[in-house]
């Protein structure tokens, strides 16, 4: 078997989070290779326009300002590796990866920016209407749905802070609840329910996304305990039912929370094993946003130099 090829700093993830590592490590002097699926950026890719990431005073397209950051991160000659990491070992020194062309690599030390996934309904007429009505995130797209009627699928706290945030920007909010009852906390319920913007529809789940040309233009909605069907107009929707982490390669290595996401020394990107850092939305369970991905990026690559340094490797 060959001898793997061996680097200082490896980055996992392209998203805003890798790409801000790959920067200050780079400048760092550090030579960091970023591996990168078939479809580098990270969610900011299937996003249209971004309006809330600092710098960029007329917004800016998802797809375009990943561009940017990685035109930044070539700049100071960030090497980028095209493929997926099926395995790792954390136990050895140096860290040991193997990619799906069984292409072996190791490193000093890691920084992991795989991000995370927001879990879709799974219709066709969901993935047709994305970004033109349909999003998994109210801080990001709520402001294009000003004064509108707008739908969140949801029951747990996730989708009632999306509906509360939505209360203060939409006409109307609706709820919509596979069940009878809701798994928010108690006090998330409770301002939901009381907010007169927001209503609730229970035992009801989404049969088709209805739109034209124009986008979303309503919903057609199966009330589970009726059988009835009912169609209801709405210009947009958020899906709020969770994310997944892309942490699966790293479960029995590295300690997770019970939802996946991996777990670091509070103000830092330290994780349980020494050497291995953690950025963006593999981390970050709570705020989910570019800015704050990036913020994390920037965080673990001088976590990571710093370590190199005192070990003088």
């Amino acid at each position: 078997m060959s001898a793997p090829t061996h680097h200082r700093l490896i980055i996992l993830g392209s998203g805003p989070a890798g790409l801000t590592a790959a920067i200050y490590a780079a400048r760092a002097n550090l030579k960091p290779v970023l591996i990168h699926g078939i479809q580098p950026g990270g969610q900011l890719t299937i996003t249209t326009e971004v309006e809330n990431y600092p710098g960029f005073p007329e917004g800016i397209q998802g797809p375009k300002v990943m561009e940017l950051f990685k035109q930044q991160a070539e700049r100071f000659d960030t090497q980028f590796i095209e493929g997926e990491i099926v395995s790792c070992d954390l136990r050895k020194r140096p860290f040991q990866l193997r990619m799906e062309d069984s292409a072996h690599l190791s490193c000093n030390a890691l920084i992991i920016a795989t991000g995370a996934s927001a879990k879709w309904l799974g219709l066709d007429s969901e993935q047709k209407f994305m970004n033109r009505g349909i999003s998994a995130c109210a801080t990001c797209d709520g402001f294009f749905f000003r004064n509108q009627d707008v739908a969140v699928v949801g029951g747990g706290d996730t989708a009632l802070e999306e509906a509360l945030y939505l209360a203060n920007l939409c006409r109307t909010v609706t709820v919509i609840h596979r069940r009878g009852e809701l798994r928010a906390s108690k006090i998330m319920q409770a301002r939901a329910l009381k907010n007169e913007k927001i209503t609730f529809l229970w035992h009801t789940t989404v049969d088709e996304v209805l739109g034209d040309d124009s986008g979303m233009i309503g919903l057609r909605l199966h009330n589970l305990q009726t059988g009835s069907i009912i169609e209801g107009k709405f210009t947009g929707m958020f899906v709020a039912i969770g994310h997944q982490p892309n942490t699966g390669i790293f479960k029995e290595q590295l300690a997770l929370n019970e939802n996946g996401y991996i777990s670091v020394e509070a103000g830092s990107t330290f994780t349980s094993v020494e050497g291995v850092f953690a950025c963006g939305d593999a981390q970050d369970f709570v705020y989910r946003q570019a800015v704050t991905a990036a913020g994390t990026g920037c965080m673990a690559a001088i976590d990571a130099e710093r370590w190199l340094a005192e070990r003088e490797i």
